[in-house]
């Protein structure tokens, strides 16, 4: 048989070239046929068992119409089912209109229900109690208003009562005060101010006079009710000794921006009964504070704005599980930014990452360290890089929690700072003098990102975005993130999973599910997709079923223990225990603005047994707080079984 002729290269080449520019000509004539080409090749992609092994799988949870919520909190309960809080959910009208929302979502059955919510608990502070309720404390007691829509001066002024006698003065909403030249203003507000005290020395007695703040507003709109001075008013209608002793005071009325007023209410939400039951109320209003348990079972509550948009100055305070009271800790002074990242350490100490969500100082109280509240001493952690870039950044108890390693992961800079970055360090809380030591890079500068400790004692982290807010960045209209990935911290390195499909950065959470999926819920982008009009909240829902779920038959525990003890082993049956290598009790998380304090992974012993395995728990109430946990067992392949409800007295 006689060889075939075969072509010349110049004629090859020639051939493709012709054939490039046909597909070209065809492509550019038939965009929307190639797109939808280019899109069922990527979903035949995804969709591929082998693509799923490595990457895993992102599906979209069908949210009923009635169930869309602005999601700005959300927590695990030990029921299984996820706590989805919006309150207000930063929409000025539902706050008006006294509408704010709770829902709960049930990831066994996939049915939503609705939870009265009694307050608006949007921007609350949060965190788990022993008994495995809801701590929600805060909130919102009046939204900000933009200089541009103050039309009346306004400001906060301070009503003092210099009488012992008579008991409070109690001044009703609307009572009117007038500035020396005979300027009016109104109390936006009911008001009590205490009497005046009385304290003897001997033979020698002073008069301290009883104060309350409230804010005023000027009857007359524009700048000419503006008092950029310290002054004193009158209070109009008074008589007798009370026109005397009582008067107002205040360092400014302006028409400046108002920031939000925090609320003073506190609830804890009863997984059971699935209902906000009211406790004491905070001491101080708070608004964006970070909440931590302690380990007698307390919680210090710390931050936030206080009613008037004044960012506390280091006024924290305890709650008291076991009375369901709040009392103020003095002795705890220490200022922070808005919703910083705090860490119970395993020897009760608390670590702060330096990451925060930004009301506050652009330089106070941002330095990470270690707090020491018996002493109330702190002891800051360097060699942080990038240390300006701490807002909006994450921070996570990088698993086991025996390690008593965080990782700090992106952030931007102060305010609508246009500057992210990619940088993760991680500190050794063990070591005789912690410091911060540099992580591998995150594949873009990230904003808002979530992170999720995994049963395989890994961290999947997901969602944010580069600009503020997913605003601009690098000239891009939109920059929210879609790559998600996972941290090995035994190899301090990441690796890629399947890129999920919606936007999110500011308020938007990442939760582990006790099947071991990961469930990614709301975004309040600033802009459209455009760049050029408003944004809209985020109200769809994303589950992600990580590698492990596709990887072969998963263990299974088939009984054991509801509760556990430190220092103590407790037998769970499996018929898989030749197979477990580990066992891990990981607390369920409770997050907002990606602070989460509770979230963490505890190792435990593990050996096999007749008919299962017994895991010893460790001691130390820093290291396993009280509480619920979601006992999974693991494989040698990496794959666990679904998470078993176990609780730690």
């Amino acid at each position: 048989m006689k060889p075939r002729n075969r072509p010349t290269l110049v004629r090859r080449l020639l051939s493709v070239l012709a054939a490039l520019l046909v597909t070209a000509g065809v492509a550019l004539a038939n965009r929307p046929m190639v797109a939808a080409g280019a899109h069922a090749v990527h979903e035949f992609q995804i969709n591929r068992q082998s693509y799923k092994e490595d990457y895993g799988h992102w599906s979209r949870l069908p949210v009923p119409r009635d169930f869309r919520v602005n999601a700005i909190h959300a927590a695990l309960l030990h029921t299984g089912k996820v706590l989805i809080v919006a309150g207000s959910g930063n929409n000025r009208d539902e706050f008006e209109a006294k509408s704010f929302r709770t829902v709960l979502y049930d990831p066994a059955t996939d049915e939503f229900t609705e939870v009265h919510t009694p307050t608006d608990v949007f921007c609350a502070g949060h965190t788990f109690l022993p008994d495995g309720k809801l701590l929600i404390a805060g909130g919102t007691k009046s939204y900000e208003v933009l200089e541009k829509d103050v039309e009346h001066a306004a400001g906060v002024m301070k009503i003092k009562n210099e009488s012992p006698d008579g008991g409070p003065r109690v001044l009703v909403k609307g009572t009117k005060l007038l500035s020396a030249t005979g300027l009016e203003y109104r109390t936006r507000s009911k008001l009590t101010v205490p009497a005046a005290r009385k304290v003897t020395h001997g033979q020698h007695v002073a008069v301290f006079a009883g104060q309350a703040e409230v804010w005023v507003d000027a009857v007359r709109k524009g700048d000419g009710a503006v008092v950029k001075a310290p002054a004193q008013y009158t209070v109009a209608g008074l008589s007798g000794p009370d026109a005397r002793n009582l008067y107002g005071v205040s360092d400014k009325i302006t028409r400046e921006k108002q920031e939000y007023g925090g609320d003073r209410t506190s609830y804890e939400f009863d997984p059971v009964t699935e209902k906000y039951v009211r406790t004491g109320d905070l001491t101080d209003h708070r608004w964006y504070p970070t909440l931590v348990g302690l380990p007698d079972g307390d919680v210090l509550a710390v931050s936030g704005l206080d009613q008037f948009g004044r960012v506390l100055p280091g006024r924290n305070e305890r709650y008291h599980h076991q009375q369901k009271k709040w009392t103020a800790e003095p002795r705890w002074k220490r200022y922070f930014p808005t919703y910083p990242g705090l860490h119970l350490m395993a020897d009760g100490r608390i670590f702060y990452s330096g990451s925060n969500a930004g009301y506050g100082s652009d330089t106070e109280g941002r330095t990470p360290g270690v707090w020491d509240l018996g002493r109330n001493a702190f002891r800051p952690v360097p060699g942080l890089r990038d240390p300006q870039l701490n807002e909006t950044s994450s921070s996570v108890l990088l698993p086991p929690a025996q390690d008593q390693k965080v990782m700090i992961l992106g952030g931007g800079g102060v305010g609508e700072s246009e500057v992210s970055t990619a940088r993760t360090d991680v500190v050794d809380l063990s070591a005789a003098k912690p410091e911060y030591r540099p992580g591998p890079d995150l594949p873009k500068p990230a904003r808002y990102l979530s992170t999720v400790v995994m049963p395989d004692d890994t961290v999947f982290t997901t969602g944010g975005s580069s600009g503020y807010r997913g605003g601009e960045y690098h000239g891009e209209h939109r920059s929210d993130l879609y790559n998600a990935q996972f941290y090995d911290p035994r190899r301090n390195a990441f690796t890629t999973a399947a890129e999920s499909t919606v936007g999110r950065n500011y308020h938007s959470e990442g939760i582990l599910l006790p099947d071991g999926r990961v469930i990614t819920l709301g975004s309040d982008p600033l802009y459209d997709e455009t760049g050029k009009n408003a944004g809209t909240f985020e109200q769809r829902i994303e589950i992600y079923s990580p590698p492990y779920l596709f990887r072969g038959a998963r263990p299974a525990i088939t009984g054991g223990p509801a509760e556990v003890s430190r220092g103590a082993t407790a037998r769970f049956t499996t018929p898989d225990a030749a197979r477990i290598t580990s066992a891990r009790l990981l607390r369920p998380s409770s997050v907002t603005h990606v602070t989460d304090t509770d979230q963490r992974s505890v190792a435990l012993t593990v050996r096999p047994a007749d008919g299962g395995v017994d895991v010893g728990v460790p001691d130390g109430t820093g290291l396993v707080p009280s509480g619920w946990y979601m006992l999974f067992l693991v494989d040698a392949a990496g794959v666990p079984s679904a998470g078993r409800w176990v609780r730690v007295r």
